[in-house]
């Protein structure tokens, strides 16, 4: 009877609203599955708990791959932001990322207009207790009302909700961020079904009512008008942006906060879950860093229409008497009132290693997880595992193989490698000097990168393809012209010695563009080429050629890296019967079970000895 009821029967369940739902969800949904997304609570809905912005560094790669591959966040982010800054300007362009301020509740808004008119999805309050398994297989899931749901395929993307618990001072109660539900019985199912649970930590800092705000003491921070965005698709661009503020603490900050580590439950052993190493609470940072006179502090708005500011860089759990009072001590902050008092949040999560690079559970057929209970953090890494683990839900109903991006595809690819392979001890973030290939990975390029795979697993819609290939045509264009003519010294003289660039014979601008101090901007403005270019299009071209040899020398590793990725590893070894394996080796690659050599070759504590035993092992 109850599979009659379609209300009760789907394709696909997604668990979890925040970004990694959002994506898995209308990945299934526009690959034609009939798909029901289950949050605690549908206010909470790509909710920006923490900083009200989208991108940064190594971040803002995630976001543009997300967009070429057919996901929604880097759409949503230029529909809703209000200022965006190029991080790295002044460095290679292999480092150089997108970074917005958004208006959070546009950002949530949209984004749930977004589901709410997309064929095939369904949108439903609940929490969820069980995933229904039967014979190491997904049933569906039962709800706290008791009703069961049923699909063959589910997606956990529970983010930080999991039996969390808010931390101020002395104060703590069960609760999810910005006082939201918690997710309290999921865990034990969880644990039940052999998963094995961490405990994590991450926190926010305070708000502050931007009208109690002295900005005059503070440094401005404009954004770039009309350069950039986030989505290949999004053509307007924001030229009202508004500005953020760089402030700094002072001596009497970190005073105040010394004078009260005993209160911090970070010292107090209050906190048991481990942290965010990368983005430390700022009495972490005082301690750590004690030679440091004062610290960045950012303010950044959390939309158009509120006075809230979002105090990045003063992130804590201090009780709320010592917050009001270092909070005061800041520069421009010394008559702020604080609207939502900052804390620590307490979370479980899953080891990673408990999943495979399809974001599929290595214990039970059709579970798929994303996001933080993967034990990252960041709203861009969850959309980027919600993207895969939604195209990979869909595949599997299609019985059709997994989406697999390696490390040399994408940051996506090494994201996933990394925790699926080396797992993680702390909450992951990623960062540009985690990608071995990261020259070849620029955000400039994720839609040449990325947009055939999109298409070919049935994601990327005809609209973006086309575009997509007109801009291949173009890039060609511009290549085709800057090969095409000599210009003597006569014609480029003037230029090179503005530049201090050495005179040649005839050169062709495609051989001008590698002298270091000529850039495009140069050869466009000298000589009346390329001008209808975008500075997208001009960044990758410009890319492209003055790391040309570089290029080269990486793609031959990655092919080298390839010929091992080829090299595939039945899920059926018993490594502990594989001869010549050192004991260690043994463990680690029972443990992760790497679906090939290239993957196995990445494990933490497995050599290149052990790596070619292996291959005479496929051999014999």
């Amino acid at each position: 009877m109850l599979n009659k009821n379609m209300d009760l029967k789907y394709d696909v369940i997604v668990v979890g609203g925040g970004h990694a739902g959002c994506e898995a969800a209308l990945a299934a949904a526009r690959k034609g599955h009939n798909t029901l997304m289950l949050s605690v609570s549908l206010d909470n809905i790509a909710y920006m708990a923490c900083n009200p912005s989208v991108g940064g560094t190594g971040k803002g790669h995630l976001v543009r791959e997300i967009d070429a591959l057919g996901g929604e966040m880097g759409v949503n982010a230029d529909k809703t932001l209000i200022q965006l800054r190029m991080l790295n300007s002044g460095k290679g362009a292999a480092v150089q990322s997108l970074r917005a301020q958004t208006d959070k509740y546009d950002y949530h808004y949209k984004m749930k207009s977004v589901l709410e008119s997309t064929e095939k999805l369904s949108l439903r309050q609940a929490e969820v207790v069980e995933v229904l398994t039967e014979s190491g297989k997904v049933l569906g899931i039962k709800t706290v009302y008791g009703e069961k749901i049923f699909a063959p395929a589910v997606v956990l993307a529970c983010g930080v909700y999991l039996n969390s618990e808010v931390i101020i001072g002395e104060y703590s109660r069960k609760a999810g961020p910005a006082g939201f539900n918690p997710a309290q019985h999921l865990t034990k199912n969880l644990k039940d079904l052999g998963f094995e649970i961490r405990r994590f930590k991450t926190g926010t800092p305070a708000r502050v009512d931007g009208r109690t705000i002295n900005y005059d003491k503070m440094e401005r921070q404009d954004g770039e008008n009309g350069a950039y965005s986030f989505s290949f698709l999004t053509r307007e661009r924001l030229l009202d942006q508004v500005p953020c503020y760089l402030t700094y603490t002072t001596e009497k900050t970190h005073e105040i906060i010394r004078k009260n580590l005993s209160r911090a439950p970070m010292y107090s052993g209050q906190i048991k879950g481990t942290g965010t190493r990368y983005c430390p609470a700022i009495e972490t940072k005082v301690v750590r860093f004690a030679d440091k006179e004062r610290h960045q502090i950012f303010i950044e708005p959390e939309g158009k229409n509120t006075t809230e500011a979002y105090i990045q860089g003063m992130s804590t759990s201090m009780p709320a008497d010592v917050q009001i009072e270092m909070y005061r001590s800041i520069i421009g902050l010394e008559n702020s009132h604080i609207t939502r008092y900052a804390y620590a949040i307490e979370y479980d999560c899953i080891n990673p290693l408990n999943i495979n690079a399809a974001m599929r559970s290595k214990q039970i057929e059709g579970l798929y997880m994303a996001g933080q209970i993967n034990g990252t953090s960041g709203y861009e890494e969850a959309a980027a595992q919600g993207l895969i683990a939604g195209i990979n839900a869909s595949l599997f109903l299609e019985g059709k193989e997994s989406l697999i991006l390696s490390r040399s595809d994408a940051y996506i690819g090494v994201l996933i490698d990394d925790l699926v392979t080396k797992g993680t001890n702390e909450p992951y973030r990623m960062m540009t000097s985690r990608a071995e290939y990261r020259l070849k990975l620029r955000q400039d390029n994720a839609d040449l990168r990325l947009t055939e795979i999109g298409r070919s697993a049935g994601l990327v819609s005809s609209e973006r393809y086309d575009l997509f290939l007109k801009k291949k045509e173009l890039i060609e264009e511009s290549f085709f012209k800057l090969k095409d003519k000599n210009y003597s010294p006569k014609e480029y003289g003037k230029l090179f010695n503005e530049r201090n660039e050495s005179l040649a014979n005839g050169l062709k601008l495609y051989d001008m563009l590698k002298r270091p101090n000529i850039c495009l901007v140069d050869i466009i403005k000298t000589f009346n080429v390329l001008s209808d270019l975008s500075q997208d299009l001009c960044d990758y071209i410009e890319s492209e050629i003055k790391y040309e040899g570089y290029l080269k020398n990486q793609n031959e590793l990655i092919k080298k890296m390839k010929k091992l990725e080829n090299e595939t590893l039945p899920e059926t070894i018993d490594y502990n019967a594989v001869k010549g394996l050192r004991i260690e080796a043994r463990q680690k690659l029972s443990l992760v079970k790497p679906r090939s050599l290239g993957q196995a070759a990445n494990i933490s504590g497995v050599s290149p000895a052990d790596i070619a035993v292996l291959m005479i092992y496929l051999k014999e």
